[in-house]
């Protein structure tokens, strides 16, 4: 499909967490970091923007032209497993901190997807990918990751995500992704699925 895909910069901050907070609302796994609708919909937006800004300063948000779809990517160096999960420790507490403090589902939730994460060999992160209501369906997720993907493959690195639901799942696998050998079951919630995707040459 003929869509313009651009890099977004901090111009771009409050557009890109408006379509990530919309696009998530009634996500799963949003609704078990924020249960109850109106602390979710109050709070949600802090989680993302906090996401937003760490891309920002260290990764790449790739924005469809008009606004309604953005790609969160960021660069994950190949570290020891346990001080992977240490570092991540340290910024699941601020992370719960700056986002909801009294909320400890914030900072179990990094800690969790810290844990599940591959930590061994360098890859690219796709961290989340958000279209808005109203556009979903219509192949802007594909077209967006695609590009990203080849420049992956280009430079030899893999590429890692967490599908949050069977839907997802098909999709990443139609682009090259396969689900890992353990799943991340939050507790008395819902489940994700941590899925690697080697280069292709």
């Amino acid at each position: 499909m003929g869509v313009a895909i651009r890099r977004a910069d901090q111009d771009d901050r409050e557009l890109v967490v408006r379509v990530l907070d919309e696009a998530f609302q009634d996500d799963p796994v949003s609704g078990w970091v924020f249960p109850g609708k109106e602390h979710r919909r109050a709070t949600h937006h802090r989680l993302m923007a906090a996401f937003v800004d760490t891309v920002l300063a260290e990764g790449r948000i790739d924005l469809v032209e008009d606004g309604t779809a953005c790609a969160l990517w960021l660069p994950m160096p190949a570290v020891e497993p346990a001080d992977a999960v240490d570092a991540a420790g340290e910024e699941a507490v601020r992370l719960r901190e700056e986002v909801d403090p009294d909320n400890g589902r914030v900072e179990l939730i990094a800690r969790l997807m810290a844990e599940a994460h591959p930590a061994d060999r360098a890859h690219e992160y796709l961290w989340m990918i958000g279209v808005a209501p109203g556009h979903q369906g219509r192949g802007l997720g594909t077209t967006l990751i695609r590009p990203a993907l080849d420049r992956c493959d280009r430079e030899g690195l893999p590429a890692y995500l967490e599908a949050s639901s069977p839907r997802s799942i098909a999709l990443y696998e139609r682009l090259g992704f396969a689900a890992t050998d353990r799943t991340l079951d939050l507790p008395d919630g819902p489940r994700m699925w941590p899925m690697w995707r080697e280069p292709r040459g």
